[in-house]
Order: C-alpha cells, then sequence, then structure tokens
C-alpha cells in the first residue's frame, strides 16, 4: 500500500497532502488524512478507530470517510447511515465495490489490503473496479 504517516501526523499518499474537514466528529479529527481515489479520508490506524470505523456518527460528522489500510472485512453494525464500501488491491486500485449497505452487515473481499467506508449518497464518482 503506497501511504505513511509523516511529520506532525499526516498521510501521504501517492504525492497528495488532504486538508481539514471543520464539521468532522472530534474522535475523525484526531486521525491522520490521506487523498484516497481523489477522495479526502481520514486514516484508521489504531485498534479503536479500526472497529468503530464510522459507527454510532451521524452523516455529517463522518466527513469524506475512512480509510482503513490492512484490512479485508468490515462490519456495519452500529451504523446510522447506509455506506458504500470500496475495498482496494496493494496498489490502491478498487478491487470490488458494494453500494448502500445498511447496517448490521459483514462485507469481505479476499484479496483486498484496505477498505474506503464512505457515506452511500457521496460515494458514486469513485471509478468501478477493473474487469
Amino acid at each position: 500500500m503506497r501511504f505513511g504517516v509523516v511529520a506532525g501526523g499526516e498521510v501521504r499518499w501517492r504525492g497528495a497532502w488532504v486538508g481539514v474537514v471543520d464539521s468532522l466528529s472530534p474522535r475523525l479529527r484526531r486521525l491522520p488524512r490521506a487523498a484516497v481515489c481523489g477522495r479526502e479520508l481520514r486514516v484508521a490506524r489504531g485498534p479503536r478507530a479500526r472497529l468503530l470505523g464510522l459507527a454510532r456518527l451521524e452523516r455529517g460528522r463522518a466527513g469524506g470517510g475512512l480509510l482503513i489500510p490492512r484490512c479485508s472485512c468490515v462490519h456495519t453494525f452500529g451504523m446510522r447511515f447506509p455506506l458504500d464500501l470500496h475495498f482496494l488491491d496493494a496498489s490502491g486500485a478498487p478491487l470490488l465495490v458494494r453500494r448502500a449497505v445498511p447496517a448490521r452487515r459483514v462485507v469481505l473481499c479476499r484479496g483486498a489490503r484496505a477498505v474506503m467506508e464512505i457515506p452511500a449518497a457521496e460515494g458514486g464518482e469513485i471509478s468501478p473496479p477493473r474487469p
């Protein structure tokens, strides 16, 4: 996976820096940032951030979404809105896209190296997986 944390806790993904989203939940605001597939996301690095993801947040406080590195399976328990899940390979290209996944589901993609959790109404601009 081509991203890494650099000085100041910021994340660099393919050379791009990401701005700050003001309405973001304080829980997400502390996480490093990354630009992935043209989207600005927070990166879930610690066990708590990886377990909670966007659960229990209002849609407006979720920001652009969340990147969960080293992950091939996610749950949507505790979600208050549907998610678009984008499973990425080691180079950051989409392997599988599951749109509008409702609460109380588990979704798996073998071979995925990261997952982007994006609020469902905002995920349409990501390109579909390669054939």
